[in-house]
């Protein structure tokens, strides 16, 4: 028989890091859970990777998260250039108040950048949404997430199949607990506050047709951001023209990344989304794009995780991408990839015009509790850390 692992009631301390806008809805529920215990206390540090009202303070107010202890403000910059301002920020940080432990979400720069630093430091890392994979190393997410997990000492996955990947890559087992996915828990956490998608539509549309033309048919929701689609001005031209098509049939709300309205402008296509059944739009809050998603025909996007959110919703999402580190999405959930092609988005759009398009399930331990499975993996490795 095991003997139970004792629990000490020395207080730990736990450096969370965030520094873009898909790490927020990430760390919102997890500050909740470790809140909920008397055996740690919190120090969020915000890289400042995304620092504008719109990809950044805006969530902080949403999402109830608190004011970050530290803002390291690196600003925008080159992948290289932001991994490296994030470093040099966080070592003297970590050398002069040492955490127990450092906790990183997702794959952005500061993700990757945070999990060297620490490693560097011998400060023991957990990863949250640990072991997925796109296969895809143009995209600087997935070289993100690769380092990341190599350094990670408790890994923390959304799905089972994450296991088996991370052990092929030779990391061991034990590192590893399947949690479920913590943007769900923002979801479901915060569904009941969003604003219904017509009252959102009304006030962005601001007395043109589009609002009726949307209540009446329905919409689309776009959303792009990837360089491999905004940077590459013949794909952009491409995706804007099947946009256009498509919002013959079906309104669209575009919802315009700052550095996809860079490039729009550009290379001169933001004429061509002029269309009275496309709404252009600045980045939108959470609560206002979560309601847009829920009351959506269709979103059509290129963020990994819409596909997880739009999954729970068990609306159609139209993946504008060759590939995705989120396969249950496609095998269990609502998620179809159409590439780049435009003729494959029209087609693909066409067929939810049509049928209503794929509703999918969702997966296990989708169920809003995995900040709470999070938390108690982190505690318990920290346990074993303080009794060997």
């Amino acid at each position: 028989m095991t003997k139970a692992m004792p629990r000490y009631s020395k207080t730990r301390r736990i450096d969370c890091i965030v520094g873009a806008r898909p790490n927020f809805m990430k760390i919102a529920p997890i500050l909740r859970a470790f809140g909920d215990t008397k055996r740690c206390t919190i120090r969020l540090i915000h890289t400042g990777q995304h620092y504008d009202e719109s990809m950044s303070a805006v969530f902080f107010d949403e999402l109830g998260i608190p004011a970050p202890d530290i803002n390291l403000e690196v600003g925008s910059g080159t992948n290289t250039e932001q991994t490296a301002r994030v470093m040099l920020g966080l070592e003297p940080l970590l050398v002069a108040d040492r955490p127990d432990i450092l906790l990183v979400v997702g794959d952005v720069n500061s993700t990757v950048a945070a999990a060297l630093v620490a490693t560097k430091l011998l400060i023991p890392l957990a990863h949250v949404e640990a072991g997925l994979r796109s296969r895809d190393r143009t995209m600087p997410e997935e070289i993100n997430r690769l380092v990341t997990d190599q350094l990670s000492d408790l890994l923390l996955t959304t799905e089972r199949e994450s296991l088996s990947r991370l052990v092929r890559e030779g990391i061991a087992a034990e590192r590893v607990h399947f949690v479920g996915n913590v943007m769900i828990d923002t979801l479901y956490h915060n569904l009941s506050r969003a604003r219904p998608a017509n009252d959102t539509i009304a006030l962005l549309a601001n007395g043109t047709t589009f609002a009726s033309q949307a209540m009446r048919d329905g919409f689309g929701l776009v959303t792009l951001h990837r360089p491999s689609n905004v940077d590459d001005s013949a794909k952009l031209a491409g995706i804007v023209n099947a946009l256009a098509e498509i919002s013959i049939n079906l309104p669209l709300l575009f919802a315009v990344h700052p550095r996809t309205r860079a490039r729009l402008v550009a290379d001169g296509l933001d004429g061509k989304l002029a269309e009275p059944r496309i709404l252009l739009t600045s980045p939108l809050g959470y609560l206002d794009m979560i309601g847009l998603m829920k009351g959506a025909r269709v979103v059509i996007t290129d963020s990994g995780g819409i596909q997880e959110e739009t999954t729970a919703l068990g609306v159609p999402c139209l993946t504008v991408r060759d590939n995705t580190e989120r396969p249950i999405t496609i095998s269990e959930g609502t998620n179809t990839l159409v590439g780049s092609s435009p003729n494959a988005l029209l087609t693909a759009v066409g067929e939810i015009n049509g049928s209503g398009g794929k509703r999918g399930r969702v997966p296990e331990l989708w169920d809003g509790k995995a900040a709470g499975r999070i938390v108690r993996h982190v505690l318990d490795f920290l346990d074993q850390q303080l009794a060997a």
